[in-house]
């Protein structure tokens, strides 16, 4: 057993033919180093390679299919200057069928010889009344073992590997030359006990039977095992984190609620709490009281009232004689949150300040000061909160809105502001689903506030194609003479950005000829701060009455007055920004609008998205529309998250109860043995051990 798990430690160059130079190469595009790396990298599909077809047989909709026959002869054709096509004549004694090639085909007629037998596979086509196949695989009958491959393997590829003979057959070769190098079994990663109770396949046999599965039964088996170890120890790795630092860990206990909670209650709670925001609340004040430190996430759709139950949150920190910190994403955000915040608070006599990096001089000296004595109790700022100048009196609570916007470092140097770690409330309008939450916000505890305060209409949306604008105008028209204001998104793409912003210009212009009798601001992410502040703030205060913009709109603006939000080119959207962005109307008690304008040329993917915003204002469906479409690698901020997606055979989005399966005896194992120390589970706080010591990312801290 140690001899095997040493093999698996082995460097891919001393597998027979890969070598120095194929070893870089496999290491910088697949991240293949190892044997057991290599025994890693699965399949993306299979072709059941069992079944010879005889060419008689074969008809143009048939899939992938395999003949054996001898090659009659060759022909080639010109196609135009220094083009030709390569024919081979087969036959199998039933039937001729043509072999095509468009590239490659001398060195396909050089290789394979009249009257030698060959093994032929690929997809079939009609060609002038005959069966053809362009570019087919080609094997010596007696290299290719018909029986023993079943379902043949294949595998990504990239074009570097393509270049050096690492085709999907190529790698399908290595892999088969590994497994027959590996004489004994290789080594068992989960503890029988788990094996034995779920009925899983043995790892020797999953890790065999998913580069060679002798059928779909064997192979969903394999897959089954393999997808729940991978899920396993990602959901044992976050639930160990937590344990320990709920060990580690005490909290503050904010055991009282008095004149800054119940005066605001009373006096200044702009309307009646809804019940989600009463039982969130019930959530906030249980953990804040009991000893532990808090790590909540709040997921809430736009709009439905989080920076309240923030705000009552901080209220109870300071009744508690704490101070409370809202760490936002953006300047606009954070002076959005201070301005929101004071609305609140009216004349109660509370200190609230701001710290960004456009605060500076006198006043940041004077915010500085103000915290250090805990003269200050409620601070708003952006990430210039972590710098080290900023030392609080004492810190008891730490809002983070739009969380995945920063880092894992930068949220836990927060901890470092305070003798004991400061009680964690972290916020998202991206609503996520259930078992992506599972994993990317695994230890954090969730709430989730699912309804919009009284009094709001849900945005109604639709979807126009560029040739209606003129109409779109005039209903935009209206609008604004009823005493509405309007937003008009333009895409801002990185890869595209001088174009972009060169059509925004272009439209802000197209837009100013358009509507001369309106007023309009414009901003985008590259103008200086004061003049984007200035911009948003004619638009804020109604002297403009329509504001064009790039999606630097997207989170935080709060103005109840704007009804309609117009996005053009939403084709070039994901459904999350588009969620976002319609999220900024609707704030009012007026009915508000999302126009999604697009061109008639959409793929399948956009028109889904576009349906799916016009059908549901419900964030959590869109969520999970959105996972399906794109996978959780692609969510916006997973990847800033902290917590790696390096999933190589488990799919969160397909995977739902699998993520269950794997977290409920994940949790099993942590609830029996909360010291890791049992000898029953040694096996598996030692496979954790070494998955930490790869290159996957995976730390956790929220």
């Amino acid at each position: 057993m140690a001899g095997t798990l040493s093999i698996l430690r082995q460097d891919i160059k001393y597998l027979p033919n890969v070598g120095p130079r194929k070893k870089q190469v496999l290491a910088d595009e697949i991240g293949v180093n190892t044997y057991g790396d290599l025994l890693e990298y699965y399949p993306y599909k299979y072709v059941d390679r069992s079944r010879v077809y005889t060419v008689r047989e074969m008809t143009e909709d048939m899939p992938y299919v395999q003949a054996v026959g001898r090659i009659l002869s060759w022909d080639v054709y010109e196609m135009g200057p220094r083009k030709q096509r390569y024919v081979a004549h087969f036959s199998d004694g039933t039937g001729v069928m043509d072999l095509v090639w468009f590239n490659g085909g001398k060195y396909a007629r050089q290789t394979y010889k009249v009257g030698e037998e060959y093994v032929v596979f690929g997809k079939p086509s009609v060609y002038n009344g005959r069966i053809n196949i362009q570019h087919p695989e080609i094997e010596d009958n007696e290299d290719l073992q018909l029986s023993a491959m079943g379902m043949q393997p294949h595998y990504n590829t990239t074009e570097k590997m393509k270049r050096i003979g690492l085709t999907s057959r190529g790698m399908e070769r290595l892999t088969r030359t590994l497994l027959e190098k590996i004489a004994e079994e290789i080594p068992e990663t989960l503890p029988d006990f788990i094996v034995n109770r779920l009925c899983l396949m043995g790892r020797d046999t999953a890790l065999r039977t998913i580069h060679y599965p002798k059928d779909a039964r064997m192979l969903e088996h394999a897959r089954m095992r393999l997808k729940f170890e991978e899920l396993f120890y990602v959901q044992l790795n976050i639930l160990r984190y937590v344990s320990d630092h709920r060990r580690k860990f005490r909290g503050n206990v904010f055991a009282r609620i008095g004149d800054s909670f119940n005066g605001f209650y009373h006096n200044h709670l702009p309307f009646e709490l809804t019940n989600a925001q009463k039982r969130v609340l019930r959530e906030i004040r249980a953990d804040v009281g009991s000893g532990r430190q808090m790590n909540r996430l709040l997921q809430g759709d736009v709009g439905s009232g989080k920076t309240l139950v923030a705000l009552m949150a901080m209220l109870i920190a300071l009744d508690n004689g704490f101070q409370a910190c809202i760490m936002a994403p953006t300047e606009i955000l954070a002076e959005q949150h201070l301005a929101t915040i004071k609305e609140f608070l009216g004349d109660m006599p509370i200190r609230v300040e701001l710290l960004t990096g456009m605060v500076k001089g006198k006043r940041r000296q004077e915010a500085l000061d103000g915290l250090a004595a805990g003269e200050i109790n409620i601070l708003v700022g952006t990430h210039a909160v972590i710098e080290d100048t900023v030392q609080f009196a004492r810190l008891g609570l730490v809002v983070v809105d739009e969380q995945h916007r920063f880092g894992v470092a930068q949220r836990a140097k927060l901890w470092t502001k305070s003798e004991n770690p400061p009680h964690v409330l972290v916020m998202t309008a991206t609503p996520i689903p259930r078992t992506l939450a599972m994993t990317l916000y695994g230890d954090l505890d969730v709430s989730i506030i699912d309804e919009l305060p009284p009094g709001r209409k849900p945005i109604h949306t639709q979807h126009v194609f560029d040739n209606q604008l003129s109409a779109l105008y005039q209903s935009i028209r209206n609008q604004v003479r009823q005493g509405r204001q309007v937003y008009i998104v333009f895409p801002l793409i990185e890869e595209s950005e001088k174009m972009d912003l060169k059509n925004l210009e272009d439209g802000y212009e197209s837009l100013q000829q358009i509507f001369p009798e309106f007023r309009m601001s414009k901003i985008h992410g590259k103008m200086k701060p004061k003049d984007k502040e200035m911009e948003m703030q004619r638009f804020v205060s109604g002297e403009t009455q329509m504001l064009v913009a790039t999606t630097v709109i997207e989170v935080g603006v709060n103005v109840p007055n704007a009804s309609v939000m117009v996005i053009l080119e939403a084709q070039r959207f994901g459904l999350s920004q588009l969620h976002q962005l319609r999220g900024r109307v609707g704030r009012g008690a007026d009915q508000s609008y999302c126009i999604l304008v697009t061109n008639h040329k959409m793929t399948e993917d956009t028109r889904k998205r576009i349906d799916i915003m016009c059908d549901t204002n419900d964030g959590f469906r869109i969520a999970e529309a959105d996972l399906k479409l794109r996978g959780p690698g692609d969510l916006e901020g997973t990847q800033q998250s902290g917590m790696a997606f390096d999933l190589k055979i488990a799919n969160i989005t397909r995977d739902g109860q699998l993520v269950q399966l794997a977290r409920d005896e994940a949790q099993r194992i942590i609830d029996d043995d909360p010291a890791c120390n049992s000898e029953r589970n040694k096996l598996m706080w030692d496979r954790l051990q070494e998955l930490r010591k790869t290159n996957i990312n995976w730390s956790a801290i929220s």
